[in-house]
């Protein structure tokens, strides 16, 4: 299985820290957010870990894979020229993907639970998107889904009063056919948005609840600094 990390964003909310060093590269106890997500794939067995960046920051991106040589094998940088969102870039990458399932995760977020777990689940049950699901205290501020049984059914963004405490935590298993619901010709997509309810309304979009996971949006200068306390 691979993995792809979405890296390309301006990180506005983190300005002016992101206009020296882009957001998945802030550290938390001295060490990257995205190493920590590759530790996360690889302990679960992804094999290639490919890595979409903006060009504005390719030499952010080149030294950090230098400076970290050692825990970086088999991960890839792909050049961004300009915005695409969280799935119009992937695209581009189909044939490196192949055709098997794979995790795409944002690049931002802390996050340690069991892949393994979410990998067998997917399995089970067949869809063609699969969404982690955490529990957080503060679910009016994110995407809060509606679930049917495992099913996704739609979403709610940044609800006054959320139906349950877990949330997307931007990290998903996806089949190669999930293609076939995305615009192609659109250079622009948010998989949240322009994909995820297609998705939906085929019956195909499931979401499982991550119990015992710990995860950190690292999004601004806040919640970074919540993140450098506890994890």
């Amino acid at each position: 299985m691979k993995g792809i990390i979405l890296a390309g964003g301006l990180g506005t909310r983190l300005r002016p820290i992101t206009y020296e060093i882009p957001k998945p590269l802030i550290t938390v106890k001295k060490r990257p957010i995205i190493n920590y997500i590759i530790d996360l794939f690889r302990k679960h067995g992804v094999s290639d870990v490919g890595v979409i960046v903006s060009r504005e920051h390719a030499s952010d991106f080149i030294h950090w894979q230098k400076d970290w040589q050692n825990e970086l094998a088999a991960t890839s940088l792909f050049y961004e020229e300009k915005p695409a969102g969280t799935f119009g870039w992937l695209k581009n990458l189909r044939d490196w993907i192949g055709g098997e399932k794979f995790i795409l995760s944002n690049g931002d977020e802390l996050k340690d639970f069991d892949l393994t777990a979410l990998k067998n689940f997917h399995e089970t049950h067949n869809p063609v998107a699969t969404i982690a699901l955490v529990k957080v205290p503060n679910p009016h501020e994110y995407g809060v889904p509606i679930l049917n049984g495992h099913l996704v059914q739609d979403f709610l963004e940044k609800p006054s009063h959320p139906p349950s405490e877990f949330v997307n935590s931007g990290l998903y298993i996806l089949e190669p056919s999930i293609f076939n619901y995305a615009d192609l010709n659109q250079d622009y997509l948010m998989i949240e948005k322009d994909v995820f309810p297609k998705v939906a309304a085929s019956g195909k979009l499931a979401g499982m609840k991550m119990e015992n996971s710990r995860w950190y949006d690292c999004g601004n200068l806040e919640r970074w600094e919540k993140a450098i306390n506890e994890w």
